[in-house]
């Protein structure tokens, strides 16, 4: 069983920064994808950016070039660092950790205001 577990998650103003950690454990092999995604009041849950075992990132358009994806493979641990966070970016946060179509793990949602 893999549990993920969220944290870093606050109430911020426009312009600040935040960072998020999704620490996992359990039964995880080594060669895995983990990502956020979020999901606004009314809307679908998103991807932000994602980032594989040998490092290789994807994010989403709109948090190109003010949100930093990276890993500790040795922790078992994904970072999401938030700059310039915009009240647009107010959101629960998701951390998921996939292995394959049988083994596709989510944390429990950590929430992330951003004030104007």
């Amino acid at each position: 069983q893999v549990q993920l577990v969220e944290s870093g998650g606050g109430l911020v103003q426009a312009g600040g920064s935040l960072r998020l950690s999704c620490a996992a454990s359990g039964s995880i092999f080594s060669i895995n994808l983990m990502g956020w995604y979020r999901q606004a009041p009314g809307k679908q849950r998103e991807l932000v950016a994602t980032i594989t075992s040998g490092g290789s990132t994807n994010y989403a358009d709109s948090v190109k070039g003010r949100f930093t994806i990276s890993r500790d493979n040795t922790k078992n641990t994904v970072y999401l660092q938030m700059n310039s966070l915009k009240p647009e970016d107010t959101a629960v946060y998701y951390c998921r950790l996939r292995i394959n179509a049988y083994y596709d793990y989510w944390g429990q949602g950590t929430q992330v205001t951003v004030s104007s």
